[in-house]
This record gives structure tokens, C-alpha cells and sequence, in this order.
């Protein structure tokens, strides 16, 4: 049991890779900032700290893979990831859309791990 357990943590962890990928393909941006996408609230050092979100969040089995992630700065991913001022399902919107243009055949159901899977 353990060992399945140990798989699945490692899969919803972007791997250095993966990482190098996602900062690569977003051209080292935070998504929303590209998009100028509420940005009256933000500070020089939010902005210029960058991180991978995930889609599908960890907590609900997201994989580490680059279909899943997407560069966000501090202020943006905490916007996300917070909900608290009611923009997370438009972020979702915008940052699905970012995916969907990224890879042809982008599919949501392909982001979460599952005892099936192998890796």
C-alpha cells in the first residue's frame, strides 16, 4: 500500500522536467500577468515571483505533467488557489483555455492519477 501511495505523491509533483517545460512553453510569464488579468492589486515582488500551478489541483490527484501546469506568479496563484475574491472559476476558465491552446488534444480527464495508471 505504501508503495502505491509513494507513486501517486511522486506523480502529482512536477518533476525538474516538467518544470523546464512549463517555464519554457509560457516564455517564463505568469499566464494571468500576459493577459494583463487583474492586476490593479499586484506588487513588483508578487509579479516577479514565479511557481507551476496546477490545473487539477493536487489535493484532487493532478498529475505533474505540463498539460497540467502552467507558470503563475505569487500574486495570481494565491488569487487562484484562495477563491476568496470569487475569480477562481474564471481563472480556470482563462488558464484551461491556456492549456487547450498549448496541446491539440488537450483533455481534462487525462490530468488526474489513478491506481491504473503506470509511473
Amino acid at each position: 500500500m505504501r508503495n502505491r501511495s509513494t507513486r501517486a505523491a511522486k506523480a502529482r509533483e512536477f518533476s525538474q522536467k516538467a518544470r523546464d517545460e512549463i517555464y519554457h512553453r509560457d516564455a517564463g510569464e505568469c499566464i494571468f500577468c500576459a493577459r494583463e488579468y487583474e492586476m490593479e492589486n499586484i506588487t513588483w515582488f508578487e509579479k516577479h515571483i514565479l511557481s507551476v500551478m496546477h490545473y487539477v489541483p493536487r489535493s484532487k490527484n493532478g498529475l505533474g505533467i505540463p498539460q497540467n501546469g502552467a507558470l503563475g506568479c505569487q500574486y495570481h496563484h494565491q488569487l487562484m488557489d484562495n477563491g476568496s475574491r470569487g475569480k477562481r472559476e474564471e481563472m480556470l476558465c482563462i488558464f484551461r483555455e491556456h492549456l487547450k491552446s498549448k496541446y491539440q488534444n488537450w483533455n481534462e480527464e487525462d490530468l488526474t492519477w489513478n491506481k491504473w495508471r503506470k509511473g
